[in-house]
């Protein structure tokens, strides 16, 4: 018998794939899994609305963790749990440091405000963005006329990915740990967050403080850097065969890529 309570899936490489759908063998397995009495939830970097209907597809019960985990919200009642936002001070830091004229010619620039999304422009980078996640992009011009609110998180959208990569490199240089949260979510995302933000503080707290559970009795599946972290937290933290080899490396397994449905695989495996 599975001593594995809590199980949390994160969703772009992961449960979801290219038809940006959770494929029914993958849905399938996720109810087996709960039908064994085991508690299922997400972590994404999706903002929390495009989120919600993968939330609704799994019959997850539990609290949505977005972007993240810098908005952990229960579906159920509307309930806010945990919201840690950018400071003003870094935000304008990070916007000058992204519109100076070497960097600015090949980046989109995303705010996140309110569970919604504000750029400068819409671009073909942007269009994509929105009808991959759902949400329609609220071009502002001038990016400033946002500082002043409560910024979920900053995401710097390239397709240069040596770009994206320079500059992950160089913001680690420049600011602490205990100052800003930097991570890859796909090639093309640079992602700045509060300090206090990773998925694995996220799913601590959700397994921890609101379950009361202990990390053996905990499984993550991931398949990106943003994942580092829940996978190591988990008891069993396994990444996707389609995770670059230093995702893989710290993980406990490695399951198939997302078109083999490796989540239903590790499921089965692991659980049922």
């Amino acid at each position: 018998m599975s001593t594995i309570q809590l199980l949390v899936v994160d969703l772009d490489g992961t449960t979801v794939g290219e038809s940006n759908q959770i494929e029914l063998v993958v849905q399938q397995a996720i109810q087996a899994a709960q039908a064994q009495g085991v508690q299922v939830a997400i972590a994404t970097g999706r903002m929390y609305r495009s989120a919600l209907r993968f939330h609704e597809t799994l019959g997850s019960t539990l609290p949505l963790m977005a972007y993240q985990g810098a908005l952990i919200k229960n579906p159920t009642d509307g309930k806010l749990l945990r919201h840690w936002t950018v400071d003003q001070d870094r935000a304008r830091q990070l916007l000058d440091y992204f519109e100076a004229p070497e960097v600015s010619a090949d980046i989109s620039v995303h705010f996140y405000i309110d569970d919604q999304l504000y750029v400068r422009e819409i671009t073909a980078e942007t269009v994509l963005y929105s009808q991959r996640s759902g949400v329609d992009a609220i071009a502002v011009g001038d990016l400033r006329t946002m500082l002043d609110a409560d910024l979920t998180k900053i995401l710097v959208q390239s397709a240069d990915v040596p770009l994206i990569n320079r500059l992950l490199a160089d913001l680690r240089q420049r600011y602490a740990p205990d100052q800003l949260y930097f991570t890859k979510s796909v090639d093309t995302f640079l992602e700045a967050a509060n300090p206090g933000v990773n998925k694995g503080v996220a799913v601590r707290y959700l397994a921890e403080e609101l379950l009361g559970l202990t990390p053996d009795q905990v499984m993550t599946i991931g398949d990106n850097f943003n994942d580092v972290e829940m996978i190591q937290y988990a008891g069993t933290g396994i990444a996707m065969g389609n995770a670059p080899a230093d995702v893989r490396a710290i993980a406990d397994w490695v399951a198939p890529t997302v078109a083999q449905h490796g989540v239903a695989v590790a499921i089965e495996k692991f659980v049922l």
